[in-house]
């Protein structure tokens, strides 16, 4: 198994001096956030020769973009927002499919207005769920067309908040285009920790068919929910990782959710797991 990183944990003044950090880690796949060259991660264009840049600097450096971030809002309240997020998405595809990368990733959403990764209550409701299905329906359109992949995962703040509801909207939307990026910290709500194997497990046997990309980070000992590093916290990582190293071993571990200078600690906790296993 070959980790990755997501790019915008590496703060540089340009992409090549970012891939040129990551190269030095010895990591080879990134998950690509468009803020790493200096645009919105859903840019509402992309200049060719930025496009150019990047592939030339990926090349240089042999990393190889496994994904590209292109989150936005799918169960905005506000129609407008969600297809300004469409428009943006179509942009993103264009740009996607020209540098060979197969996946963008998604985030399926909150009711709140301000930060779609903050839990909403009405995040719950018939109408939230038809809203962001009704996006995501029209997101797929612009994959096949595109013919790429879009990746959700599960988050305790998003609409898709446990591996059950990710299996619900896999099965609703019936498309070769939606697959799933596996977060272990990702499938536990807050506090609810006990049957921390279960709950992993429990992840792998309905999303696993739909798996194409998998993160690294961890749950913060602090109650509630929060995220650290990979190694600095309460999730079982030596299950975790048994898991992906069975049917997994082949997708990229991106790294997340960490600065820089936790890197080189979180590469080695991973690499220790995985060399017990």
């Amino acid at each position: 198994m070959e980790l990755g990183i997501l790019t915008d944990t590496i703060k540089r003044h340009s992409i090549e001096e970012t891939f040129q950090a990551i190269q030095s880690y010895h990591l080879r796949h990134v998950q690509l956030d468009l803020s790493s060259v200096g645009l919105p991660t859903l840019p509402e264009r992309i200049d060719v020769e930025a496009v150019k840049r990047i592939n030339l600097a990926a090349e240089e450096y042999d990393i190889n973009i496994s994904a590209v971030s292109g989150t936005f809002n799918m169960a905005h309240p506000d129609e407008a927002v969600r297809e300004e997020g469409l428009k943006r998405l179509q942009t993103l595809a264009v740009m996607t499919k020209s540098m060979g990368s197969p996946i963008i990733t998604l985030c399926t959403g909150s009711r709140d207005e301000e930060n779609m990764w903050r839990w909403h209550p009405d995040n719950q409701t018939e109408e939230a769920w038809h809203d962001m299905s009704n996006c995501l329906e029209q997101a797929l359109k612009i994959a096949k067309e595109h013919e790429i992949v879009l990746a959700i995962e599960t988050e305790a703040s998003n609409v898709v908040n446990s591996a059950k509801r990710c299996k619900e909207i896999i099965d609703q939307m019936q498309s070769p285009y939606l697959k799933v990026i596996m977060d272990g910290a990702n499938l536990f709500q807050p506090n609810q920790y006990d049957d921390m194997q279960g709950t992993i497990q429990e992840g792998f046997d309905l999303l696993g068919d739909d798996i194409v990309l998998s993160h690294a980070k961890d749950i913060a000992h602090e109650p509630g929910l929060h995220f650290v590093a990979a190694g600095e916290g309460i999730l079982d990582y030596a299950y975790y990782l048994s898991l992906l190293s069975q049917d997994y071993d082949e997708i990229p571990l991106i790294m997340h959710g960490l600065s820089e200078d936790q890197i080189s600690k979180s590469i080695s906790f991973i690499q220790e797991q995985l060399g017990r296993l």
